[in-house]
């Protein structure tokens, strides 16, 4: 029969009664109230029954409600799903963990029941402790074998007008672990994706399984510079790493492997090069004796240095030789001796030859490694 205003207006009565009273069954004996046919997810009793008007009309009671007799199919299918955005929408809105039924998957990710609605998990958005746990597989091969289960995910989109209703598996397990880090923490970890500023890297936790994932920056690999993170991590790599930043807002884990190395910036001379037997006692040479020539392109760098605010004087005091080569590359840091004065250390190596320069300057540590840095740049 035609529908009149009227009679939508029943309609939302009817809808009205009939949702608030299968939530209170819900409350006794907790029937599926899906009308999938598929479906047997129950409808949470935090979740109301969106409230309608009620008018007049042939039908309407005196209660306001409706016979179900007078609603056509499509009306009441409408209805409830109509319901069941609105009940996405206030999952996404408190975030609330939802335990839904992975229906199957497609090419992007997996299609997860949420009563009368199907949403979707992309890839991305899963839970790392399915790849640590067999990383033989495929995503394809991991999204088959969850067909049929039941996921603890989070709705992160539900928009009703574009039909989008979009599950994360992470945000779940970040509820549920993130409360267990602290900065500082040092974990076992397996190497993800590597990008070119960096790796993704997944914690390892007592239970054996990877469940959150956190970012080892370029600049926290390693102390050494590094062109591409890719020559030194590879996909699957077992690292430890160290928290040094977590993000709760945003849900997001800053790590470090240098930070568990110690830093070449603290060392001395007599470090780099041990007084021991391993080496002859002339191996070390003081500038009082003859002139020390610096190395290839240190005289630029002492130079540049010369021109930073704050520094007053540049000079190679000491050099020796190691017995194996660490690098060709002329390298310069900040010795970790303890400064006379106004006066520090720094060390420069290139291929087996360390030179010890005397440093006079009103900075402070800081100050002096940001001027190194800046010189840095600026040097070819």
């Amino acid at each position: 029969m035609p529908v009149s205003a009227t009679a939508v207006g029943s309609v939302s009565a009817f809808l009205s009664h009939f949702l608030s009273t299968e939530s209170a069954a819900v409350a006794n004996s907790q029937p599926s109230l899906s009308f999938s046919r598929s479906s047997s997810t129950r409808r949470p009793p935090v979740l109301g029954a969106p409230k309608v008007s009620v008018s007049g009309g042939s039908n309407t009671k005196t209660d306001g409600v409706v016979d179900q007799s007078s609603l056509l199919p499509d009306e009441i299918k409408q209805a409830r799903m109509s319901a069941d955005w609105k009940a996405a929408r206030a999952y996404n809105e408190k975030g609330l963990i939802y335990e839904g039924r992975i229906e199957s998957f497609n090419g992007g990710g997996l299609l997860i029941r949420f009563y009368s609605l199907l949403g979707f998990l992309p890839f991305p958005q899963l839970s790392p402790s399915h790849s640590c746990k067999e990383p033989h597989k495929t995503v394809q091969e991991i999204a088959r074998d969850l067909t049929g289960s039941i996921m603890s995910v989070k709705v992160i989109q539900a928009d009703e007008g574009n039909r989008k209703l979009i599950f994360s598996e992470k945000e779940a397990v970040w509820s549920k672990f993130s409360d267990q880090l602290s900065v500082g923490d040092i974990f076992e970890a397996r190497v993800g994706s590597v990008e070119d500023y960096g790796a993704f890297v997944h914690l390892r936790f007592p239970d054996g399984n990877c469940h959150l994932t956190g970012l080892v920056h370029v600049s926290e690999v390693s102390w050494d510079l590094v062109h591409d993170v890719r020559d030194i991590l590879t996909e699957g790599d077992e690292v430890r790493v160290k928290i040094i930043n977590i993000d709760r807002e945003k849900s997001r884990i800053t790590l470090s492997i240098k930070q568990l190395e110690e830093d070449p910036l603290l060392e001395t001379l007599d470090k780099v090069i041990p007084q021991d037997a391993s080496i002859d006692p002339d191996t070390l040479n003081a500038s009082d004796h003859f002139t020390i020539e610096p190395l290839p392109g240190l005289d630029t760098i002492m130079e540049e240095l010369l021109q930073e605010d704050g520094i007053r004087d540049v000079k190679i005091t000491r050099q020796g030789f190691e017995k194996r080569v660490v690098s060709q590359d002329l390298q310069l840091w900040l010795s970790n001796a303890p400064p006379t004065g106004d006066q520090y250390t720094l060390l420069a190596r290139a291929g087996r030859q360390v030179q010890e320069i005397q440093l006079t300057t009103s900075l402070d540590q800081e100050g002096i490694k940001k001027a190194i840095q800046r010189v840095l740049e600026r040097v070819p």
